[in-house]
């Protein structure tokens, strides 16, 4: 069980800025999320993992800078394109093999794109990258995004059956919230192959908070988690204009570690997760921020 937390969280900031600065403030487990080109370059990369090494620190996962593109690099059907993204992709799994992470984040084919190909190509293609992935020690995990075909929690359930269960898949609340669907629903369709998830909360009027300045439900979200053998790790998730002090992202660290206890206690056995939290649909009311 660990309280992770993405290098997203301070963009705009440089990644190794952000890296820094989360390291000083306490954090110890980390997603990457690549911003460009030279960032995925050995000597910075390493630079990254001797910054982690220096606080005791790891990694879990990282993401993609051309997630808004898989629609055009993987998912559009031209064979040849995705034949040459497949070795594009593989310069993330070095990354992530040089951070010590073992999974990538995977938006996909936006919904306005899907005429392009066939749920069953895609279903295809998936799986191609995720044996590319594996080769590298690294699994591709399919976000729940909104505007995405994955954020139908039908599609995922499509997906795990089409694929007999060789999949994996990232829940991220906020997508779901956004995307209409109960984070409960999106959660139940992901099943046992549910390996990550990016924690954060909402409210009426806000999809995207701190854990804890919202009115989700994490308590009912563990217990479903623990029914689908959850044993993945958890990453707050946010934006920078989610939050405007350190001291919120401590308070929003500290309500993660307390769900992570609530989850060791439910499960009764070790687990990679920090904890999460979300609602089928928010309460009304005033939110913490």
């Amino acid at each position: 069980m660990q309280v992770g937390i993405s290098t997203a969280c301070l963009y705009p900031a440089l990644l190794e800025k952000s890296l820094a600065a989360l390291l000083e403030m306490g954090f110890r487990h980390f997603e990457f999320f690549f911003n460009t080109f030279s960032e995925l370059q050995p000597a910075y990369v390493r630079r990254l993992s001797h910054m982690m090494q220096q606080y005791g620190a790891t990694a879990k996962s990282v993401h993609p800078f051309t997630s808004g593109y898989e629609s055009f690099l993987l998912f559009s059907g031209y064979e040849r394109r995705f034949d040459d993204t497949l070795e594009f992709y593989k310069s993330y799994f070095e990354a992530a093999n040089l951070l010590g992470a073992d999974l990538l984040v995977l938006h996909g084919q936006r919904l306005e794109r899907q005429s392009d190909m066939t749920q069953e190509a895609y279903f295809e293609h998936y799986h191609k990258l995720l044996e590319t992935g594996r080769s590298f020690g690294v699994t591709v995990a399919q976000e729940n995004v909104n505007r995405f075909r994955s954020s139908d929690p039908a599609f995922l359930t499509q997906m795990r059956q089409y694929l007999h269960d060789d999949c994996a898949f990232v829940l991220d609340i906020k997508q779901s919230v956004r995307a209409g669907y109960s984070p409960f629903q999106t959660c139940a369709a992901m099943g046992e192959q549910l390996v990550h998830v990016h924690i954060n909360d909402n409210c009426p009027g806000r999809t995207c908070l701190l854990p804890g300045f919202g009115q989700m439900d994490y308590h009912r979200l563990l217990h479903q988690m623990a029914r689908q053998n959850f044993q993945g790790d958890c990453m707050m998730e946010v934006y920078q204009s989610s939050f405007h002090r350190k001291e919120d992202l401590l308070q929003a660290k500290q309500t993660t570690e307390q769900l992570q206890k609530e989850y060791e206690q439910l499960t009764a056995v070790p687990c990679a997760c920090s904890s999460e939290k979300t609602a089928d649909t928010p309460a009304a009311g005033a939110c913490s921020y």
